[in-house]
C-alpha cells in the first residue's frame, strides 16, 4: 500500500512539474521590425517614425492605438538600455539609448525618455536627429551645417520667388523668418542639398510658411527641387492664437536624413507639430526629383 502511494505521488510531482515547466516556458519574442525614430527633445525623447519594410516606410503602433498594442511595442523596442544608433548628417553619430517608457502615459504612450551620447550631434531646439536599427551597407555623408553667408543669401533669394508664386505679397515676402536652414550631402558627391522651413507675417493673424528642398543643378546655381505652402489664419489654429505658429507648431522642419533603403541616396525626413500629437514625412530624390514617399502621423493627447 504505502508502494502505491509513493508512485501515486511521484507521478503526481511529475505531472504539476510538468505543468509548472509549460507555465515558465517563455513565450516566442515578438519579432522586432527595422524601425526609424525621431530624436527630440533636445536629445531626450524617441517618438516612432515608420517601419522600415521591403524598401518603404509603414505607420508605427500610434499613441491612440490599444493598450494591449501599446504594451507590446513598449516591450518590442523600449526595454531599459536598449540601444540605437544616432543618425546626424546621414550618417551613425552615437547612440540613443533607453531610459524608460511608459504605454498607459496619457500623451507619451509609445514615446521613450533616452540618453544620446554623440561627439558630434549637438542636439537643441531644432537641431534634431534620427534613430535606428536600420541595417545599412552606407556610410552616408555625415554632413549637417549650418549654410554660409553666400550660400544663404541664394537660397533667401529663392525663397522670396516662392512665397510670390504662392501670391504672397512681395511686401511681405521681403520680411523673411525661418525655423532652420541645413546644409546636408544626401548623396555624398561633395555638393550639398539645402533644406529649410520658413515663414512670413502675411497679416497680424495670418502666416505664410513654406517648407522645401534644394539642390545644386549643373550650373552651379541652387533650384528648388520640392516645395510645400501653406497658408495659416488664426481662425484655424487650434489654439486660436498665432503666435503659436510662430512659436513652431505646424512647421515641418528637418528631422535629418538616413539611406534607409541602401540605394546610395538619402531620404530627408521631416517633423510637423501639431496640438494633439505630431506628424512625420520622407521624401526621396527619384529620377532626379523629390517625391513624397511617406505621411505618418503620432496621437498624443487631446489638446
Amino acid at each position: 500500500m504505502n508502494r502505491f502511494i509513493y508512485c501515486i505521488s511521484i507521478i503526481a510531482l511529475l505531472s504539476v512539474s510538468h505543468v509548472l515547466a509549460q507555465k515558465a516556458r517563455a513565450k516566442p519574442a515578438a519579432k522586432v521590425k527595422p524601425i526609424i525614430f525621431a530624436v527630440l527633445n533636445d536629445g531626450g525623447m524617441l517618438e516612432p517614425v515608420g517601419y522600415a519594410e521591403k524598401n518603404k516606410l509603414n505607420q508605427t503602433v500610434s499613441g491612440g492605438e490599444e493598450e494591449a498594442q501599446l504594451i507590446s511595442f513598449n516591450r518590442s523596442y523600449y526595454r531599459a538600455g536598449k540601444t540605437y544608433r544616432l543618425i546626424f548628417g546621414g550618417a551613425a553619430a552615437g547612440t540613443a539609448t533607453v531610459k524608460s517608457s511608459d504605454p498607459k502615459a496619457e500623451c507619451s504612450s509609445n514615446m521613450a525618455e533616452i540618453t544620446t551620447a554623440s561627439s558630434r550631434a549637438k542636439l537643441k531646439g531644432n537641431v534634431m536627429a534620427l534613430a535606428t536599427n536600420v541595417v545599412s551597407t552606407r556610410k552616408g555623408s555625415g554632413v549637417r551645417r549650418l549654410p554660409t553667408a553666400v550660400e544663404r543669401s541664394e537660397i533667401e533669394a529663392l525663397v522670396r520667388a516662392e512665397l510670390i508664386n504662392q501670391k504672397v505679397p512681395s511686401s511681405a515676402a521681403k520680411n523673411l523668418k525661418y525655423q532652420n536652414l541645413t546644409a546636408l550631402d544626401v548623396d555624398s558627391d561633395g555638393k550639398v542639398e539645402m533644406v529649410g522651413s520658413f515663414w512670413v507675417d502675411t497679416s497680424a493673424t495670418s502666416r505664410a510658411l513654406l517648407f522645401f528642398i534644394a539642390d545644386k543643378s549643373s550650373g552651379e546655381k541652387y533650384s528648388i527641387g520640392y516645395a510645400k505652402f501653406n497658408n495659416i489664419e488664426q481662425k484655424d489654429v487650434m489654439s486660436q492664437d498665432i503666435k503659436d505658429v510662430d512659436g513652431g507648431v505646424y512647421h515641418e522642419r528637418l528631422l535629418d536624413v538616413f539611406d534607409f533603403d541602401d540605394d546610395g541616396v538619402a531620404e530627408v525626413f521631416t517633423y510637423v507639430r501639431s496640438f494633439e500629437g505630431a506628424g512625420f514625412n520622407a521624401y526621396r530624390r527619384e529620377n532626379g526629383k523629390w517625391a513624397s514617399i511617406f505621411e505618418g502621423s503620432n496621437y498624443h493627447c487631446a489638446y
